[in-house]
């Protein structure tokens, strides 16, 4: 809708005030998006290949429109709160209703898990607008219980990739908010996530123990050498084999018509275990890419998260604290991103690439009509 909303532009015409930040974010979304498919349509993959960067292109338009036309940061805020909490409570009824081992809802446990936990973090992002709002005590609890389903509906996927970035997204927040709290805070909170973290693993429903014992379990088998096509040693094994195409082809690597392909020789030549070939990608979104389409491809990769997470950084320390909220969660985007693709090719995925894209535009453009408002506010 965001995306149909935007032919609106072509016919009003609004002053957008575009700066050189502005260029910077949606030249990385544009400059990703082109290696992407042009790579795509140099290896004959078609609109098959095409169709997910396209999703980040078209996410440029999006974000004009927002720029033009801002949504209400209520509404912004408490949509967030609310797809977290029925993320939460889809996981929790999948989980300890219908006895699902890996709660995955309408996609795959990774993608949701990964992505429940994402609005999560948004939601504490957005403490810094809830305390400037007058109803401030109904919108921080309102956006606590987000942060809360969020990451139960993580926890209950079982998706341990999105685990690991949690304490680098808590300083990103501590960061932007760590001087507003007195000390007796700090400790309220440093207590309320250690207590919220054993009673994740001490309750065997929720399945934290038991994921944890079984990563654990997988490392020592492939060490060992008893077995390699674990959960954990099949990565290791997918690592291992994109990492030697990446060495075999670094400029622009091996493309994805030839990628499952050279994956195969490496099987045959003992390189790898054959029984990673039942996957598509390297289950690691750096070494995937630097495997299919090299240092270049790597390169508009690490445009797409790191230029707007530059530049979102700049203002987490911002006065104004609507700003500094949108600022938060602007860097935990492409934070949580990267944590993702540790262990996961999340760009592959209609998910992945949709709710980056379209997340990166409504929070960059609300960021930039903010800033314009403060600046005004000032003169």
């Amino acid at each position: 809708m965001l995306l149909l909303g935007s032919a609106v532009l072509l016919v009003k015409r609004p002053a957008l005030g575009l700066t050189r930040r502005d260029w910077l974010v949606m030249g990385a979304m544009a400059g990703y998006a082109a290696i992407v498919m042009l790579e795509a349509w140099w290896a004959g993959l078609g609109v098959r290949g095409m169709d997910k960067p396209l999703r980040i292109l078209l996410a440029v338009p999006a974000l004009l429109l927002v720029m033009a036309y801002p949504p209400r940061l209520a509404w912004l805020w408490s949509g967030l709160a609310l797809g977290a909490v029925l993320a939460g409570g889809m996981a929790g009824w999948q989980s300890l209703v219908q006895g699902v081992p890996r709660v995955e809802a309408f996609t795959h446990p990774i993608q949701f898990g990964n992505i429940s936990m994402l609005m999560g973090m948004l939601c504490l992002a957005g403490l810094g607008w809830a305390v400037a709002q007058p109803r401030r005590r109904l919108w921080v609890a309102l956006l606590l219980l987000g942060a809360l389903g969020g990451v139960l509906g993580s926890l209950f996927s079982g998706s341990r990739g999105g685990w690991i970035g949690v304490p680098v997204i808590l300083i990103v927040l501590y960061r932007s908010y760590g001087r507003e709290l007195n000390y007796a805070l700090k400790l309220a909170v440093l207590a309320a996530l250690i207590g919220g973290a054993t009673v994740a693993y001490a309750v065997p429903q929720i399945g934290v123990q038991q994921r944890v014992h079984q990563a654990v379990d997988d490392i020592s088998r492939y060490v060992s050498g008893e077995s390699r096509v674990t959960s954990v040693g099949s990565r290791f094994e997918m690592w291992r084999g994109a990492s030697r195409l990446a060495l075999d082809a670094p400029w622009l690597g091996v493309g994805s018509g030839h990628y499952e392909q050279a994956m195969r020789s490496l099987a045959d030549q003992g390189v790898i275990d054959p029984g990673v070939l039942v996957y598509d990608h390297a289950h690691n979104e750096f070494l995937d890419t630097l495997a299919r389409r090299g240092l270049l491809g790597l390169a508009v990769l690490l445009a797409l998260y790191l230029v707007p997470m530059k530049l979102f950084a700049r203002q987490l320390h911002a006065p104004d604290m609507e700003r500094r909220a949108l600022a938060s969660a602007g860097v935990i985007l492409p934070v949580a991103y990267i944590d993702f693709g540790l262990t996961q090719v999340f760009l592959s995925h209609n998910s992945g690439v949709m709710i980056y894209g379209f997340w990166l535009a409504v929070l960059w453009g609300s960021f930039k009509v903010k800033a314009a408002e403060v600046g005004a506010a000032r003169r």
